[in-house]
């Protein structure tokens, strides 16, 4: 004898199969999202060449191999305001003047 199934079971597994199509969905947003990131990583926001890390008076700041340009990390810039406080200060505070606000 075949049963046809009652709405309710219909409902039950439409409501199984959103759920899990909504999982997967955010799962494979995710994964996107991580390999997006990885692509950017130590590129420079300027011409997108590859950023090389340097260490100078014990403060590592993010230099282009392409541009030149010098990129900061959080807390790099508090960093290279102490270092200016000791004898290669003349140095750093004119770095540090040449940036907006931060006198």
């Amino acid at each position: 004898m075949t049963e046809k199934p009652s709405s309710n079971e219909e409902e039950y597994f439409l409501r199984q199969d959103a759920e899990l199509v909504k999982e997967l969905r955010a799962k494979l947003d995710e994964d996107r999202a991580k390999a997006e990131r990885r692509t950017h990583f130590m590129k420079c926001p300027k011409c997108g060449a590859d950023l090389k890390e340097v260490v100078r008076e014990h403060v590592a700041v993010d230099v282009c191999s392409e541009c030149g340009g010098l990129w900061l990390d959080a807390g790099e810039l508090e960093m290279l305001k102490k270092v200016r406080e000791n004898r290669f200060g003349a140095l750093f505070n004119d770095l540090l003047s040449a940036l907006p606000g931060k006198k």
